[in-house]
């Protein structure tokens, strides 16, 4: 299937999001990564599902709704209902975690868990043989443009080996501090789905910045 590269429209330019979008996909990006923050969970307030119900309409993309909040149990069909493909919830934020991945499966959504540096990874072995994605936070999250962490390089790999023990196939996401520069550190670790934010959109030719990527990870 090889590597997808995802872009996060948390460092788009808000003022023109749907343009900015488009212009992703034009140049060749696989999936929208959507970052849902309520100053809570993470120190910054994003967006909510009304937003993503209104670019929903501008992408074929698959959307990634990636729940950075305290209570996402309450919030899973609004933005199941807006228009996300994938919803992740935080194994950190989740009272029990196997009861939310059924629930967004069964509003016929693909469910994913992510989980921030600082946290342990076996705190995911209940979650992977029902879950369809993994998501490996390389920075702490709330803010983009940040240097990644390098101990999550080893979160991935160990993800990775998990997996290929147990004889899974969820998809194994990263998300954080990724530039043209260190992509190859991801896809080497065993990365299936690479988001980068300001890596695409603070550069001025995304055509060119996601091509470069794209022929790194293969």
């Amino acid at each position: 299937m090889g590597i997808k590269l995802a872009s996060s429209i948390l460092s788009a330019d808000f003022s023109r999001l749907g343009e900015e979008i488009r212009a992703v996909e034009k140049a060749g990006v696989d999936f929208i990564h959507v970052d849902i923050m309520d100053g809570h969970f993470v120190p910054n307030l994003t967006i909510g599902p009304a937003v993503v119900k209104s670019i929903r309409k501008i992408t074929s993309l698959p959307f990634n709704v990636h729940l950075m909040i305290n209570n996402p149990d309450e919030f899973i069909k609004p933005f199941a209902d807006a228009g996300g493909d994938y919803i992740t919830v935080h194994v950190e934020a989740c009272k029990d975690l196997s009861k939310t991945i059924k629930d967004i499966k069964a509003l016929g959504k693909k469910a994913g868990v992510a989980i921030n540096p600082g946290t342990d990874i076996s705190k995911l072995k209940q979650a992977y043989p029902n879950v369809d994605l993994i998501l490996v936070m390389s920075v702490n999250p709330g803010f983009g443009g940040q240097e990644y962490i390098p101990h999550t390089l080893d979160k991935i790999k160990n993800i990775k080996k998990a997996r290929d023990t147990l004889g899974l196939k969820f998809a194994i996401e990263v998300d954080g501090g990724i530039k043209v520069e260190n992509i190859d550190k991801f896809s080497s670790a065993g990365a299936d789905i690479i988001v980068s934010g300001s890596g695409i959109f603070h550069q001025k030719d995304y055509a060119a910045i996601i091509k470069k990527m794209k022929s790194i990870i293969g």
